[in-house]
C-alpha cells in the first residue's frame, strides 16, 4: 500500500466549495482523506505550506499530434509539458494523420498513452470521416473505443445537417460534440484579426462575424435538437454574448476559452507584449499567429467577464505546437497556434492578480468546469475534484512565485509561444498523477 500525505497546504476544491487549510491523503493512487492535521506515521509527506493544492487541471483541448506529426510532438512531450503546466488530465483533439476516426487510432493513442504518457489522456474522436466534413465517423465504435467527445477541430462542421446528425449519434453514447465555430466564407483566408492592426500591418483580416454566424447557428441546431453542444475556443464580444442568451435559455450549451484569448490582444502581433516605442519595427509576430485569432481588447474585456460570470464554463489550452520552421517564415506562410501548456497557469494568474478574477473560479474553470462541460466523470469517476474515492491528481501552485519564460526549456517539442522572456507571477511547483509526483520543483519537500 502506497501513502502520500500533503500537508499544509491552502485546499481549495471547487467542485466542493471547499477553501481552507487542510491536508490530503493518497492511498494507493486514490483520495482517502482531507482532513487538518492527520496521521503522518509510515506515510510519505510533502509540505505543502504556503501553498495552494487543488485537484490537478484538466485540459478539454491540447494537440498531441501523434500519430503522424511527431516531429511537432509526441504523447510524450505533450503530456510532460502538461504535467509541468498542472495539468494531470488532456483531451486529445483529432486532428492527426491519420485522424482519430477509427478504433485502431484510438486504441494507439491510449496503448502509446499508457506505455510513455506522464498523465492521463482521453481521445476525441473525429465527428467525420478523414475530418472531411462529408460522412460520419463511426461514433458508436469511437466511443466504445475509449473517445470521450467528437470533435473535427482545426476544421469546423460546415454542414449543419451533418452536425445534427452527429449530436443525435452522440447523445446515443452520453457523448457531446465540440465544434470549431468559423464561417470559411466569411474568414476567407484571413490571418489575424480584422482591425486596425490588420489594415497597419497590410494583412488580411478574418472578420469576428466569421466566429459568431457559426456560433449562432450552431446554438440553432442544439436549441431544435435538445442535446447538448462545446463551442471551442469562443474570442468575441458577441460570442460570448450568444452563449449567454442560449444558457438563459435553458439550451445544453458549454463554452470553452483559452489563456491568450483572455490575455492577449491583436496588438501582439505588430508590437509583441510590451507594446511600441517611437522608432520601433512592427514585429509580424508569427508566434501570435492563431485560429481564432487575437482580438481586439472589448473583445478580451468579454471573455474574461463571461469566464468569471460562468457563461464560459472552462479554460482550455488549445495546445498546438510546431516545428520552428513552421513559424521562422512569412506571416501569411505561418502556421496557426500556439504552444499553452507550460504557461497557462501562470498567464491566467495575471487575471488574479490584476482583481479581474478570484483565485477560486480561476482554479473551478481549470477542473470541474472543464469536466462538467464534456461529462468526463462518466469516463473517469471523481475527476476534478477530490472526494473521497476520487483519482489522486492534485496539483501544488505558488500564487506569488514569479518566473521567466523560456521557450527553450519547454519540455513540449512546441517552442512557438508570444510570451518568450516575458515574467509571470504565478507558478505551478508540483503535479501529482494518480497518486505519484510526475513534476516538481525545488519549493516542495518530500520525506518518508
Amino acid at each position: 500500500m502506497s501513502k502520500l500525505l500533503v500537508h499544509g497546504g491552502r485546499f481549495v476544491d471547487p467542485g466542493r466549495t471547499v477553501d481552507e487549510l487542510a491536508d490530503v491523503l493518497l492511498v494507493d493512487g486514490l483520495v482517502a482523506t482531507v482532513g487538518p492535521n492527520l496521521d503522518t506515521e509510515g506515510t510519505e509527506v510533502i509540505d505543502a505550506a504556503g501553498l495552494v493544492v487543488s485537484p490537478g487541471f484538466v485540459d478539454i483541448h491540447t494537440h498531441l499530434r501523434d500519430p503522424g506529426q511527431e516531429y511537432k510532438e509526441t504523447i510524450s512531450t505533450g503530456t510532460e509539458a502538461a504535467a509541468r503546466g498542472g495539468f494531470t488530465t488532456v483531451c486529445c483533439m483529432p486532428n492527426t494523420e491519420p485522424a482519430i476516426d477509427t478504433r485502431a487510432t484510438v486504441e494507439y493513442v491510449l496503448r502509446t498513452a499508457a506505455t510513455s504518457g506522464h498523465v492521463r489522456v482521453l481521445p476525441i474522436g473525429c465527428v467525420s470521416r478523414g475530418r472531411e466534413g462529408h460522412e460520419l465517423a463511426e461514433l458508436a465504435d469511437l466511443a466504445e473505443a475509449g473517445c470521450v467527445a467528437f470533435s473535427d477541430d482545426g476544421s469546423p462542421v460546415a454542414d449543419g445537417a451533418l452536425l445534427r446528425h452527429a449530436m443525435e449519434f452522440a447523445s446515443i453514447s452520453g457523448l457531446t460534440v465540440i465544434d470549431h465555430c468559423e464561417d470559411a466564407a466569411i474568414s476567407d483566408g484571413g490571418v489575424m484579426h480584422e482591425g486596425w492592426v490588420s489594415t497597419r500591418l497590410g494583412l488580411r483580416g478574418q472578420s469576428a462575424a466569421a466566429e459568431e454566424t457559426a456560433i449562432a447557428r450552431d446554438i440553432a441546431v442544439a436549441a431544435e435538437t435538445g442535446l447538448p453542444l462545446h463551442l471551442a475556443h469562443i474570442s468575441t464580444r458577441a460570442a460570448v454574448d450568444l452563449v449567454r442568451a442560449a444558457k438563459q435559455r435553458g439550451l445544453s450549451i458549454t463554452a470553452e476559452v483559452t489563456p491568450h484569448h483572455l490575455t492577449l490582444t491583436h496588438r501582439a502581433v505588430a508590437f509583441g507584449e510590451n507594446g511600441m516605442r517611437d522608432g520601433d519595427a512592427l514585429l509580424y509576430d508569427t508566434n501570435s499567429k492563431v485560429n481564432p485569432p487575437l482580438r481586439s481588447a472589448a473583445d478580451v474585456a468579454a471573455c474574461v467577464e463571461g469566464l468569471r460570470e460562468g457563461v464560459i464554463d472552462a479554460i482550455a489550452t488549445d495546445h498546438a505546437p510546431h516545428a520552428d520552421y513552421e513559424k521562422a517564415c512569412e506571416f501569411d506562410e505561418a502556421a496557426f497556434g500556439i504552444s499553452g501548456l507550460e504557461t497557462a497557469f501562470g498567464l491566467c494568474m495575471t487575471l488574479v492578480h490584476s482583481g479581474a478574477l478570484e483565485l477560486p473560479t480561476l482554479i473551478e474553470r481549470l477542473t470541474s468546469g472543464p469536466v462538467r462541460a464534456l461529462g468526463l466523470e462518466r469516463s473517469v469517476p471523481g475527476l476534478g475534484s477530490l472526494t473521497e474515492g476520487a483519482p489522486g491528481d492534485l496539483v501544488l501552485l505558488d500564487p506569488e512565485a514569479e518566473w521567466t519564460v523560456e521557450p527553450e526549456r519547454f519540455a513540449s517539442k512546441g517552442r512557438n509561444t508570444p510570451l518568450a522572456g516575458r515574467t509571470l507571477k504565478g507558478k505551478v511547483v508540483a503535479t501529482i498523477y494518480n497518486g505519484d509526483v510526475v513534476w516538481s520543483q525545488e519549493r516542495v519537500d518530500s520525506n518518508a
